[in-house]
C-alpha cells in the first residue's frame, strides 16, 4: 500500500513535467520559427494564392454540382470554358488586324475576302464534319484534343500573319473555323453520354452553354488588353489555352469514345427513308427519321442562327460608319456586344429554369418576339432599339437552342440521339454563316438592313409556326423512328 501510495504521488508531477516540455516546444515553434522570415514568406504566398485557389474552387464546385462531378459532365463545362476562351482571343487578334486597323471601306473589302477565302469554304466542309465525325464515335476525345491543337499552332501561325500581313492569314483562319467546328459538332455529341442521373439534357446544355459565355466574358477585356501590348499577344494567349485544352480533353471520361448502342439519324419523317424488314437501305442516309417537331425546331433555330451571324457583320460595319449617338465606334460596337452577351446568357438561364416546358410554343414564341422586335427596329431605328434587338436575338438563340435540344431528347431515340445533336448543330452554324456573308453585302442603311434581318425571321417563323403548333397540340406523339 505504500508503494502504491508513493506512484500516486508521483503521478501529478509526470504530467506537469511533459506539459512544461510541450510548452517549451510550443513556444519554440511559435516564437523563433513562426516569427522568422520563412513563415512571412509563406503567409504572403497563401495570401497571393487564396484569390486564385479560392476562385479555382468555386468554379469546380458550381461545374461539378449534382452529379456532374461524378458523370464526367464537369469536365466537359469546364473544356467548354477553356474553348470559348480561346475563341475569344483569336476573335479579338483577327477583328483588330482584318477589321479596325483600316478604313471603312477598304475593311469592308478585307472582311469580303476574308468572307470568301474563309466562309465559303467553311460552308462547302462543314456538312462533311458531322458525318464524318459520326462515322468516328471511337475517337471522340482524341478528336477534341485534336481541334484544340490544331487551333494552337494555327494561332502561332496568325501571330506572324498578322504581322507581316501575308495570305497565310486566310488559310489559317479557315483552319481554325473548322477545328472550332469540328469541336462544336463533337461536343454537341459527347454531351448525352455524360448526363448523370435525373439530369435533363436542357439543364447539360445550358450549363456547357452557360460556363462558354462567361469564360467569353471574362476573356475578352483579358484579350483586348493583350491587344494593346502588341496584336501578337492575344495569339500567344489563345496558344497557351489551347495547350491547356488538349490536355484538358483527355481528362474525359473513356465511355465519350463509346458507340454502344448508336446508330446514324435522318432529319425528316419520311417513311420512304426508313429502315426496316422489307425496306432498302438508302444510299445516303440524311437527317430524316427524327421526327416533324424536331425537323420544324431545327428550321426555325437556323433562321434565329442565320439572323445572328447576319446582325454581327451587318452591325459591325453600321456602328462604325454611323455609332451610336455620343459614343465612339469601339463603344458602339462594345455596347451592342454586351447586350447580346447578357440576352444569351439570361436566355440559357431561363431555358436551365423552364426545364424543357412545352419547347414548340417556347420556340414560337421567342421567335415571334425577335421578329416583332425586328420590326419595331426597322422602322423606328435608334440606339436603343438597336441594342434592343441585340439583347432579344441573343435570348432568343439560346432558349430556342435549348427547346430544340429538349425537343431532341423528348422525340430521338437515344440509338440515334448522338447523332442528331451532331448533324443540327452542323446545320446552325452554315446557318450563321449565310446571315453573315447577306450583312456583308448589304449598305449602310439600318432601316433597310434591320428590315432584311426582318425578313429572314419572318421567314423562319412563317414556315413552321403550323407545324410546331400542331406538335404541340398532340404532345410530341409522332415519335421519331431508329433509321
Amino acid at each position: 500500500m505504500a508503494a502504491i501510495r508513493a506512484v500516486s504521488t508521483l503521478q501529478p508531477r509526470l504530467p506537469g513535467h511533459y506539459d512544461g516540455v510541450a510548452a517549451a516546444r510550443t513556444e519554440f515553434k511559435g516564437g523563433s520559427r513562426g516569427r522568422g522570415p520563412g513563415s512571412r514568406f509563406r503567409a504572403v504566398g497563401r495570401a497571393l494564392r487564396l484569390p486564385v485557389t479560392g476562385t479555382a474552387r468555386g468554379i469546380r464546385k458550381a461545374t461539378h454540382a449534382h452529379g456532374a462531378g461524378e458523370s464526367g459532365l464537369g469536365k466537359l463545362i469546364e473544356l467548354h470554358g477553356v474553348n470559348g476562351a480561346g475563341d475569344v482571343m483569336i476573335t479579338v487578334a483577327l477583328a483588330s488586324t482584318v477589321f479596325f486597323s483600316v478604313p471603312t471601306d477598304e475593311a469592308r473589302g478585307r472582311v469580303a475576302l476574308y468572307l470568301a477565302i474563309t466562309m465559303a469554304p467553311f460552308t462547302l466542309l462543314a456538312p462533311v464534319i458531322g458525318p464524318l465525325l459520326d462515322r468516328l464515335p471511337h475517337g471522340r476525345r482524341a478528336a477534341m484534343a485534336a481541334a484544340m491543337g490544331a487551333r494552337a499552332l494555327l494561332a502561332l501561325v496568325l501571330s506572324g500573319a498578322v504581322i507581316s500581313g501575308g495570305i497565310e492569314l486566310y488559310p489559317a483562319a479557315l483552319g481554325v473555323l473548322v477545328a472550332s467546328k469540328a469541336y462544336g459538332v463533337v461536343r454537341s455529341a459527347v454531351v448525352p453520354r455524360l448526363l448523370p442521373p435525373r439530369f435533363s439534357l436542357v439543364k447539360a446544355n445550358s450549363r456547357v452553354t452557360l460556363c462558354g459565355l462567361l469564360a467569353t466574358g471574362v476573356a475578352a477585356p483579358i484579350a483586348a488588353g493583350l491587344q494593346a501590348v502588341g496584336p501578337r499577344w492575344p495569339l500567344y494567349g489563345a496558344f497557351v489555352i489551347f495547350v491547356a485544352g488538349t490536355v484538358l480533353s483527355f481528362t474525359l471520361p473513356r465511355k465519350v469514345d463509346s458507340a454502344r448502342g448508336e446508330d446514324r439519324a435522318l432529319l425528316a419523317a419520311d417513311e420512304r427513308h426508313l429502315h426496316g424488314p422489307r425496306r432498302k437501305p438508302v444510299k445516303r442516309p440524311g437527317l430524316r427519321t427524327v421526327g416533324p417537331a424536331v425537323t420544324h425546331a431545327l428550321a426555325a433555330n437556323a433562321a434565329i442562327r442565320c439572323l445572328s451571324g447576319f446582325l454581327i457583320f451587318f452591325l459591325a460595319f453600321l456602328l462604325r460608319v454611323h455609332p451610336l449617338s455620343g459614343q465612339s465606334a469601339a463603344v458602339s460596337l462594345g455596347i451592342v456586344g454586351v447586350a447580346a452577351g447578357a440576352g444569351n446568357a439570361l436566355g440559357t438561364a431561363v431555358g436551365a429554369w423552364l426545364r424543357s416546358r412545352a419547347p414548340e410554343i417556347i420556340i414560337v414564341t421567342v421567335v415571334a418576339v425577335v421578329l416583332g422586335t425586328g420590326i419595331t427596329a426597322a422602322v423606328f431605328f435608334s440606339t436603343v432599339l438597336v441594342a434592343c434587338l441585340a439583347a432579344v436575338a441573343g435570348f432568343a438563340q439560346a432558349l430556342a437552342k435549348l427547346s430544340l435540344d429538349a425537343l431532341i431528347q423528348r422525340d430521338v431515340p437515344e440509338q440515334v440521339r448522338t447523332s442528331a445533336f451532331a448533324r443540327s448543330e452542323t446545320l446552325l452554324q452554315v446557318s450563321w454563316v449565310l446571315g453573315g456573308a447577306v450583312g456583308i453585302v448589304l449598305p449602310l442603311n439600318g432601316t433597310l438592313g434591320l428590315a432584311v434581318g426582318a425578313a429572314i425571321i419572318a421567314a423562319g417563323w412563317l414556315t413552321t409556326v403550323r407545324g410546331l403548333t400542331d406538335s404541340a397540340r398532340h404532345k410530341g406523339t409522332g415519335r421519331a423512328r431508329v433509321a
